[in-house]
């Protein structure tokens, strides 16, 4: 019996125009795909390692900015300013560094999403015009034989095949990478009001400290 070859560049040569549109976007859409959910969990490992290192007092370079934003917070004096009020501007001010940060480690998280509900239905496009095609074959030829409607449903059947490979990955790397970074978010922001709790208690001891004077 004769090995049927169910290689996608098989199908992709044997398919029409308008198949091989589809296909070669879809395909163009899983390597993309991939690279995203590559570049996610790159960043949430960074973020891991960063926020880790800043737990340990050590100096992190990812989180520099948001650090020097709350001791720029510190050294600005407002007259008249509580010491809540002088803490909740702290943490708007590294809150905002912090957004910056976790935007770049998002990246292309949102195109995750994307290609995970767009993908499917370009795959059915490409399945609803290999019917189409194979319907087209039967009244060209005047024959309903397996001949000739297989050409026109392995295109159909091929076409969805491809939209599930580019749409499963992207569904999952979305989920998980989108929860890891909720998770980052949380203990950010656990770390950004611990340190503006630090900036407002080191401020408040040095502006009470006593003045020497100098004897002469």
């Amino acid at each position: 019996m004769d090995s049927v070859n169910f290689s996608p560049v098989d199908f992709f040569i044997q398919a029409g125009p308008a198949g091989k549109f589809v296909m070669a976007i879809l395909a163009l859409s899983s390597i993309w795909c991939w690279v995203l959910i590559i570049e996610g969990i790159v960043g949430v490992l960074r973020l891991k390692k960063a926020l880790n290192a800043v737990k340990r007092g050590e100096r992190s370079l990812m989180l520099a900015a948001v650090m020097e934003a709350g001791r720029g917070a510190q050294a600005l004096n407002i007259p008249g300013e509580g010491v809540g009020e002088t803490r909740m501007r702290i943490i708007e001010t590294m809150n905002r560094a912090a957004r910056v940060v976790l935007s770049n480690v998002e990246g292309g998280l949102a195109n995750l999403a994307v290609i995970s509900s767009v993908a499917p239905f370009v795959g059915l496009f490409g399945t609803v015009w290999g019917i189409m095609s194979a319907f087209a074959s039967i009244a060209a030829a005047k024959d309903t034989s397996l001949a000739v409607v297989a050409p026109g449903i392995a295109e159909a059947l091929a076409t969805t095949a491809f939209g599930l490979a580019a749409a499963i990955p992207a569904s999952i790397g979305y989920t998980r990478i989108g929860a890891a970074i909720s998770a980052q978010t949380g203990d950010l922001a656990s770390l950004i009001e611990e340190e503006a709790l630090n900036l407002v208690v080191s401020h408040g001891r040095s502006a009470h400290a006593p003045v020497l004077k100098e004897v002469k």
